[in-house]
């Protein structure tokens, strides 16, 4: 007999859903086992909260739905922090959540499920009953898909296990909005009046990067993105690359310098402007979003375009005029010979054999990896390094998960980003903290045997605390020297410590091949002094 369970694994088999994550209990068995019957890949993880993050990851990299699969009750919970990373960062990320049964009043695992998603921004839906299992479906697919929305579609016991006919569900994609005329001719206006414009990138122009490009090159706008677009622009010559507190020396003069100011789908945050100090007085604002609320939200803008970023590009390329703008050849000499923190000396220091500063480690690993590489940063104070040092071929070369700054994601981002991209290098850079907390996903790594470098900043505690509670007990965020390189090769990695350049050698092997299990580089940096990044931010606050 086909079962509910069965029916939903199969519509979403036909909506052509990218990937399955998740852990298994009773409660996720049959619908599980459905969607792998009808041919959609499943990650078994060894935490529901880096199976979460995992498919959040595949969706942000792939760009398709990815769906994550949970046991009722603790399953729901467990996955939650990786859920709000997702839900803040709009990732289409469909979560299929057992729930108990109506009656089933007593059970340990009955929580209130729909305010739990309800809380972290998540959309919650559910299936109510075998009849309308398939519309129930569709319709969480459709505010998924359609509106690039984190949905938790709970599904209880009973239903789940009721007779269901399959059907297929529908999805009418949404045509992508054009910016009214008005406000197309306003903002073609302020361009052509503009001798210093500089184009700001963020996660909602990810898709539209040539287009933004293109009216760039006609009105000589400068180029940046937000953290999280880090690779848009990629290979271009007017590329000042990541805006705010990672941005380099250069990029903040220029930008600060700037007359416009254009936000493609970027919020503007207090992290991607510092604090607005990046943002001149002088500077005429505008963003351009497809969402109303987004608009103004993190600040005051001179002029808001509600509009696709990529349809409103175009209709603005076909009104300007065009000019050389802000791209003289002091300009672009200076982007070319100091545009990135690679090209930039490291300050002198006193030698410490025992440990590698992270700006030399970066720059050394950047120069030492194939181009073809997925870069995915933990959070941490060592966060900036790999960000603002590990060059990336594209946006999908860069997964960034801090939309709700939590440590501990980066491994399991970087399985997820791995499995959507097998052409390229995985690279997974986090913090010794950080990589503790997610370290039962490594077994998942080597079972995979997905050929990962992973490099773990290590700094014996948790920088951003110690670095920043100046003068205070630092017991509680200091550990002991841990030998993360043992640890790693117990779970079956090649593994090796670096304390200077001439140890990443190893690593230089490991790349010649085969690389048919991941390595581990347990990076001891030194930790005498904060990062950059971190500094302006506690400034700010």
């Amino acid at each position: 007999m086909s079962t509910v369970a069965d029916a939903v694994g199969a519509a979403l088999a036909g909506l052509g859903v990218g990937h399955a994550f998740g852990v298994v209990g009773s409660g996720n068995f049959h619908v599980t086992n459905a969607l792998r019957a009808h041919g959609v890949p499943f990650t078994a993880a060894r935490h529901e909260c880096g199976a979460a993050t995992m498919a959040d990851a595949y969706a942000r990299t792939s760009g398709e739905v990815a769906v994550l699969t949970l046991h009722q009750g603790c399953g729901l919970t467990n996955a939650l922090t990786g859920i709000t990373e997702a839900a803040k960062s709009r990732t289409p990320l469909l979560v299929l959540a057992a729930d108990t049964a109506g009656s089933a009043v007593r059970s340990n695992f009955r929580v209130d499920q729909d305010a739990l998603v309800a809380a972290v921004g998540a959309v919650p839906e559910r299936v109510h009953s075998a009849a309308s299992a398939v519309a129930d479906l569709a319709r969480a697919y459709d505010t998924c898909r359609g509106l690039r929305r984190t949905v938790v579609l709970s599904l209880p016991l009973d239903v789940q296990a009721a007779h269901g006919e399959p059907g297929p569900a529908r999805f009418a994609a949404r045509p992508p909005a054009r910016p009214g005329a008005a406000a197309a001719a306003r903002l073609a206006a302020l361009v052509d009046a503009a001798e210093r414009p500089v184009f700001l990138a963020g996660r909602g122009a990810r898709a539209a990067g040539p287009e933004v490009a293109a009216l760039a090159d006609t009105c000589g706008a400068l180029l940046a993105t937000s953290a999280v677009a880090n690779g848009l622009f990629s290979g271009h010559d007017w590329n000042l690359g990541i805006c705010g507190g990672f941005a380099t020396d250069l990029a903040a003069e220029l930008i600060a310098a700037a007359d416009l100011v254009v936000a493609w789908g970027a919020s503007l945050t207090m992290w991607t402007t510092r604090h607005g100090a990046l943002l001149g007085d002088g500077a005429t604002v505008v963003q351009v979003d497809d969402t109303p609320a987004a608009i103004g939200a993190q600040r005051h803008v001179d002029l808001g375009v509600l509009g696709d970023v990529a349809e409103t590009a175009r209709d603005v390329a076909a009104l300007v005029a065009g000019g050389p703008g802000y791209r003289t050849d002091a300009v672009g000499v200076r982007i070319a010979t100091e545009g990135r923190w690679a090209q930039v000396p490291v300050p002198p220091q006193t030698p410490d054999p025992a440990r590698i500063d992270p700006r030399t480690l970066s720059a050394a690993l950047d120069a030492l990896l194939p181009p073809a590489r997925t870069v995915a940063v933990d959070s941490g104070n060592f966060m900036g390094y790999p960000s603002a040092y590990l060059a990336v071929p594209d946006a999908a070369g860069f997964c960034f998960t801090q939309g709700f700054q939590s440590i501990g994601l980066g491994l399991a981002t970087a399985i997820g980003a791995a499995l959507a991209r097998p052409d390229r290098l995985p690279v997974a850079a986090v913090g010794d903290g950080g990589f503790l907390m997610g370290v039962s996903e490594l077994e998942t790594v080597v079972r995979l045997g997905i050929g990962m470098l992973i490099v773990v900043y290590d700094d014996a505690g948790y920088g951003a605390e110690f670095h920043h509670f100046t003068g205070a007990d630092h017991g509680c965020v200091r550990f002991p020297d841990t030998d993360l390189a043992a640890l790693a090769a117990g779970y079956g990695c090649a593994a090796a410590t670096v304390r200077q350049v001439s140890d990443l050698d190893v690593v230089r092997g490991w790349l010649g091949g085969p690389r048919d299990r991941p390595m581990l580089v347990d990076a001891k940096v030194r930790s005498d002094e904060p990062s950059w990044w971190l500094q302006e931010a506690f400034r700010g606050h």
